[in-house]
């Protein structure tokens, strides 16, 4: 059973120029997040997100939602899933973010989601409809193409090929969606194979991009957290990453130069978009002309 926390409200305010996936709102209708991944930022103390890996849903939340939406002068582009993923287990039953899209569709408003389950794709009737006159962007996160080691770096989130599988059912429906190659663990996904093999399966699928961050970010609590996994998982690795970087927050890959540069020749090998700027244009061109819709 979920357990639910109080909200004033959900939706935030308008951004006009947001140049992470031109998103104008945020939304996050559950708190916490039980997927596991060993390397999450948003179990950092600077969240103020208590027992993480417990995740609640916001109460109410529908109502407030709707609420908020009313209130809003300007509709834009809504995006889910920045710090707990919209697609959760307990999103099965509850249904609370399809909900969610069906408000945001009757509003008029677009919708930008970032999630790891499959579940997204029980949804593409709502985001067909919703893309009808506003945009829809589905950012799906691979960052292993191994499904063996994917289940050891996000053990409670379905293998990687569930969510390619997912990628492709999306993109055969013709909503914009793509990958987000994030983070890539130094010494653990920043091989080559793993790159080109990602890239190559994104396109078998039908993404239309992948955004891609060579590194990991790690902050004093989510440091300790990811050292001590990589104690169980990955025996000895920990003190290469100590070696390596000390207590810094950001940890490039050493090969991420190399990586960028095979990365990129295959995104352009294969069609697919890879530039934050070029994403942006491509999902909202269609939407540009005021003549066919008012957004």
């Amino acid at each position: 059973m979920i357990s639910t926390i109080p909200a004033k409200t959900i939706l935030s305010g308008y951004q006009k120029d947001n140049r992470w996936f031109g998103m104008h709102y945020n939304m996050n209708i559950y708190k916490g997040c039980c997927h596991g991944c060993i390397y999450c930022d948003s179990r950092s103390d600077c969240y103020r997100v208590t027992d993480f890996d417990r995740v609640r849903a916001k109460e109410n939340a529908l109502r407030i939602i709707r609420d908020d939406l009313q209130r809003k002068t300007r509709t834009g582009v809504v995006a889910t899933g920045a710090m707990s993923d919209p697609y959760n287990p307990f999103e099965r039953e509850l249904q609370l973010t399809r909900h969610a899209l069906e408000l945001l569709s009757a509003f008029g408003f677009g919708v930008g989601i970032a999630t790891k389950s499959p579940l997204i794709t029980r949804d593409i009737d709502v985001l067909t409809e919703i893309s009808q006159r506003a945009p829809v962007l589905c950012k799906i996160t691979v960052t292993a193409a191994d499904d063996a080691l994917s289940r050891k770096i996000e053990p409670h989130v379905a293998p990687s090929s569930a969510r390619l599988d997912a990628v492709a059912r999306l993109s055969a429906a013709g909503l914009f969606t793509g990958l987000l190659l994030m983070p890539v663990l130094p010494f653990i996904t920043d091989s080559e194979s793993n790159i080109r093999t990602l890239v190559r399966l994104a396109a078998e699928s039908g993404a239309r991009f992948i955004y891609a961050s060579f590194g990991v970010t790690l902050r004093s609590n989510q440091r300790q957290y990811f050292y001590d996994r990589l104690d169980e998982l990955f025996p000895g690795l920990r003190a290469r990453y100590v070696r390596t970087y000390g207590e810094r927050y950001q940890y490039a890959s050493p090969h991420a130069r190399a990586l960028w540069d095979i990365f990129a020749a295959e995104c352009r090998a294969n069609g697919i978009l890879y530039r934050m700027s070029d994403i942006i244009r491509a999902y909202q061109a269609p939407y540009s002309d005021p003549q066919l819709r008012l957004f």
